[in-house]
């Protein structure tokens, strides 16, 4: 027997991709800064001078990842609406 399933709004889309992402938030977090040293190990290999990879290694090393899962969502919604 085949159920019929009716399709989802996007907005009930958009909140099972929140809900994933806001479970895994602190994971994603931790990922990103596990990432950091292969992210300035690989622009190291690029043919960029000693200043640019110099000013991306600080840039990464200071940043910290940004989670903003409310407008991740309703940037989501508008831009599956194009």
């Amino acid at each position: 027997m085949v159920k019929s399933m009716a399709a989802r709004t996007l907005e009930e889309m958009a909140a099972k991709g929140y809900a994933k992402a806001t479970a895994k938030a602190e994971y994603i977090s931790t990922a990103w800064e596990k990432a950091k040293e292969r992210m300035i190990k690989h622009y190291k290999a690029l043919p960029f001078g000693p200043t640019r990879k110099t000013n991306y290694e600080r840039a990464i090393r200071a940043a910290k990842h940004r989670q903003d899962w409310d407008k991740w969502r309703d940037n989501w919604i508008e831009k599956m609406k194009e």
